[in-house]
């Protein structure tokens, strides 16, 4: 059997971990410069407000239902979700976290019987070591997992756990699901279904075989299969490699000068480069990008890239940001105002894969990759998020907007709760 533990209305939850005043009213989340709500309360979304609204949009109706707006706080966020995922893997080892809120968990060794209770005491210990409400469902396969998970957070009388064990249950729950809402087809494939009078997510997996191959690729007939009790999606131990990585940032407020944005590109280079180390790989070129705020009619527009290839496949910090630095100088342009940048890593590779220059000092790569290393242990430890970085460095707090950001609870001393 196969779980999904689920963080009900998670920004949100962490949020109230640390203010109670926060229970029981409208609360949403802001993205990065305050400039869309990207999580919302149950007492929010009745009022009507959605996931994506311009917050300016609907300041109104927030300030008439003394709706509480916040700054996402995503350093807390990631630091709460690593707490609940190790409460969960201390009950089941067995897990893939599939995102900042939601896991896959392989459930053996229980019966039928107990796997109620089983998801119930999940539910329980995360509630209990971490204060964070979550849903739990168990099923044959990953996808109705996916399914009860949403059951479970929809109905009180599930008591946080829904469990698929039977046909019964597993046609029930499919007739009240509408195939828009199956992992793996989503309003994209919505269309096809449309067409051929599909609604809910029983009628799919109730199509032929013969149908589903002719409508869907690969990916399709899986999710058709696991809709059907058919496991052919397994658990991921670690996540694969990415192919391509990019960072960038919209600006609080817009940039101006060369020097400016090269502080932001530098914090950008650093972000990729430690993303790079973590999977164990190396870019070989990378393309910077600047542009102005197209939302301004007001103001002259200017978009540019600039694509570089680095002298070998690296990950060292000091190596792309030198490489960054040179690409943005190629594309600033005077007399502009800049609302984002970022960098685009095109071509990875493994890190044993990389062909090394003739013409480098054996001595002094090994030297870097040392001083990478002492880089990425000081900032990871309990020191504090980077600690050490380079001094073209620009924070990132400085380049977003985030007046109604919370405290970092749990991962800066000074900010501490305080009981009183």
């Amino acid at each position: 059997m196969f779980g999904l533990i689920d963080c009900n209305n998670f920004f949100v939850s962490c949020e109230r971990v640390f203010n109670p005043a926060l229970r029981n009213r409208p609360v949403a989340v802001l993205s990065n410069n305050d400039g869309c709500i990207v999580a919302l309360s149950n007492e929010a979304k009745a009022l009507g407000l959605k996931r994506g609204n311009p917050y300016f949009q609907v300041k109104d109706i927030c300030d008439r239902n003394n709706v509480a707006i916040l700054s996402g706080n995503h350093r807390l966020y990631g630091d709460m979700s690593s707490r609940v995922m190790a409460v969960v893997s201390s009950v089941i080892p067995d897990i893939e976290v599939y995102s900042i809120d939601e896991a896959f968990m392989h459930i053996s060794g229980w019966p039928d019987d107990q796997l109620h209770a089983v998801g119930r005491d999940i539910v329980h210990q995360v509630r209990r070591c971490t204060g964070i409400p979550t849903s739990v469902g168990i099923a044959p396969t990953m996808t109705l997992a996916k399914i009860a998970s949403k059951f479970a957070k929809k109905y009180a009388g599930y008591h946080g756990a829904c469990v698929i064990n039977s046909d019964e249950a597993r046609r029930k729950a499919l007739s009240l699901t509408e195939v828009a809402d199956v992992w793996g087809v989503g309003r994209r494939l919505y269309p096809k279904f449309y067409n051929i009078g599909v609604d809910t997510a029983l009628q799919f997996a109730e199509l032929k075989r013969e149908t589903v191959e002719s409508m869907l690729n690969v990916c399709g007939q899986r999710t058709w299969r696991e809709l059907n009790g058919q496991a052919c999606i397994a658990l991921e131990q670690s996540e694969p490699a990415k192919k391509q990585l990019c960072c960038s940032r919209s600006f609080g407020t817009m940039l101006t000068t060369f020097d400016e944005l090269r502080q932001a590109i530098a914090l950008f280079a650093s972000i990729l480069s430690r993303k790079l180390r973590e999977q164990q790989s190396a870019a070989v070129s990378l393309s910077v990008f600047i542009h102005t705020n197209a939302f301004r009619k007001d103001m002259e527009q200017y978009f540019n890239s600039a694509h570089r290839q680095l002298p070998e496949a690296t990950s060292d910090t000091l190596a792309l940001t030198t490489t960054a630095t040179e690409a943005l100088r190629a594309v600033f342009r005077k007399g502009y105002s800049y609302k984002k940048a970022g960098i685009l890593i095109h071509e990875v590779v493994h890190q044993s894969a990389v062909q090394h220059s003739l013409f480098a000092d054996p001595a002094d790569r090994a030297r870097r990759s040392r001083l990478m290393n002492v880089l990425d242990n000081i900032n990871s430890s309990s020191i504090g998020h980077d600690r050490v970085h380079l001094a073209a460095y620009q924070p990132v707090d400085s380049l977003v907007k985030s007046e109604r950001r919370s405290r970092m609870y749990t991962t800066r001393f000074q900010d501490i709760i305080t009981v009183r």
